[in-house]
């Protein structure tokens, strides 16, 4: 699997400079994490390609853009806005510039889509596409299940009740759709711009938690302990509410 990543020699801390950046098929490339803005004179991502852009990078120039078909330029999660600026764009069937936010986890909630301003000095193929939509919502808690009875003894006492399932946890709401400016030329059809600016869905639901068994008869010489009831499962939990829509705003010029 080839890659190739020609950055110059000379730049600050801020800023990356004169780079040229190739991301070979079917590959996977992420940007180093260093400074805050990136001026490419050249970068392209081949077909089923995928460069990623670390959440640092907030100014990004490039003079030549190529997405070859399926191409992502994946802008990570973050809350700061990003500029990106295009001079020149081929964009393959099926490429996507990605600034979605993150999936919730048990631990953390989604996060809204990246806002991004992007301006295209020149389309000269294909149709623009921009998800930027919130991340889902993390799932609800799973029930526990219910702890079993016991059964009784042969010459006294009686078997118990199985214990009630838990109900499940409600799952989380999902993160916010981004706010997206696209600004592309006058003479670039605007039927082929395609900006996704959803709040991401709610989590699932929490499963119900089992309800536990009874506690089983026992066979005794003088008598038989009758079987004890079993619990109660719980409930599921509700499903977490959609995120809100972001805002898309398309300029011509």
């Amino acid at each position: 699997m080839r890659k190739t990543l020609a950055l110059a020699l000379l730049f600050s801390p801020l800023t990356l400079a004169q780079a040229a950046i190739e991301v070979s098929a079917n590959s996977m490339m992420r940007l180093p994490a260093v400074g805050s803005a990136l001026n490419v004179d050249r970068l392209e991502v081949a077909d089923n390609g995928t460069l990623l852009i670390p959440a640092g990078l907030t100014e990004i120039q490039i003079g030549q853009l190529i997405l070859g078909q399926q191409a992502h330029l994946s802008i990570a999660p973050g809350e700061s806005p990003v500029r990106l600026q295009v001079d020149s764009a081929t964009l393959g069937n099926n490429a996507l510039i990605s600034a979605r936010g993150a999936q919730g986890t048990y631990t953390k909630p989604a996060t809204a889509g990246r806002s991004l301003t992007l301006r295209l000095n020149e389309i000269t193929e294909g149709e623009l596409v921009v998800d930027a939509r919130g991340g889902k919502g993390a799932p609800g808690y799973a029930g526990l299940a219910g702890a079993d009875g016991k059964p009784g003894g042969c010459t006294w006492g009686q078997a118990s009740k199985g214990h009630d399932g838990l109900d499940g946890g409600d799952g989380q709401p999902g993160g916010a759709g981004a706010k997206v400016r696209v600004e592309v030329p006058e003479s670039y059809p605007l039927e082929q711009v395609r900006v996704l600016v959803a709040g991401g869905a709610g989590g699932e639901p929490g499963q119900a938690g089992e309800a536990g068994k009874g506690g089983a008869s026992k066979g005794c010489l003088v008598y038989s302990t009758s079987a004890a009831a079993a619990g109660k499962p719980g409930q599921s939990g509700q499903p977490g509410s959609s995120g809100a829509d972001g805002q898309v705003d398309i300029v011509q010029f």
